[in-house]
């Protein structure tokens, strides 16, 4: 039985999974995620969804490796497709974009019944997600955020309940930069911001530079509101 090592963001990830949960794990490439969720007693089963042929085999190739195949199903299709009504209790999805992840929920929402928690790591835009869950009576319990190999990452866990819960009058910018992650104000997170609000200047100067119109005026008042938020939150 082969000992699977996860990146530090994968950690992360897998160790907000239930102990004893029934897991998915979507968009799972070499099925690394599962096969630690078993081999370190978190999860008692798990699904492995892959939609592209290559990190399919992968999987399948993972989870003989490990010696998991009574534990650990493979299934190749599109986001939660793969997964049959009331299987699982709890589902990751990580390495995605932010709106990728919304769409992949929104498009299975029918195959959520009986899930508990959502483990959700995107790369970018992890605002489409809280959006997502106030829409959908999903409760954001707990954000976190990690730098790994010069990158910086963001972990959303949300369970069914109060989806306003997290939120204050100041709605619209922890939407963008998260109500938990706000509060506690991390080194990594002003880093994250700080970034962002250089990307943002820039962009601010290049539509300077451009040509007039509706939409570039458009454009610029919206980078323009942008900035005085992150200033607002980060200072």
């Amino acid at each position: 039985m082969n000992e699977v090592k996860l990146s530090k963001r994968l950690e992360m990830v897998v160790h907000n999974v239930p102990t004893g949960a029934k897991l998915a794990d979507i968009g799972s490439d070499h099925a690394y995620l599962p096969c630690y969720a078993i081999l370190n007693n978190i999860a008692s089963y798990a699904i492995a969804g892959e939609v592209v042929e290559g990190p399919f085999q992968s999987a399948c190739t993972q989870v003989r490796r490990s010696g998991l195949t009574e534990k650990i199903s493979v299934r190749k299709g599109s986001g939660l497709q793969v997964l049959e009504k009331g299987e699982v209790d709890a589902i990751t999805i990580a390495g995605m974009g932010g709106a990728l992840i919304r769409d992949i929920l929104e498009d299975g929402k029918e195959k959520l019944e009986g899930v508990t928690r959502l483990i959700l790591q995107p790369n970018i835009a992890a605002y489409n997600i809280r959006e997502w869950f106030i829409e959908n009576g999903w409760e954001l319990k707990q954000e976190l955020i990690l730098k790994e190999d010069k990158k910086i990452y963001e972990i959303l866990v949300g369970e069914r309940g109060n989806p306003l819960a997290p939120y204050s009058t100041n709605k619209e910018s922890e939407i963008h930069l998260g109500p938990f992650l706000m509060n506690e104000k991390s080194d990594v997170f002003v880093e994250k911001w700080q970034h962002e609000l250089v990307n943002l200047e820039h962009i601010s100067k290049q539509l300077e530079k451009a040509v007039q119109s509706e939409e570039t005026a458009a454009r610029r008042e919206e980078v323009q509101m942008k900035v005085e938020m992150i200033k607002g939150v980060i200072g």
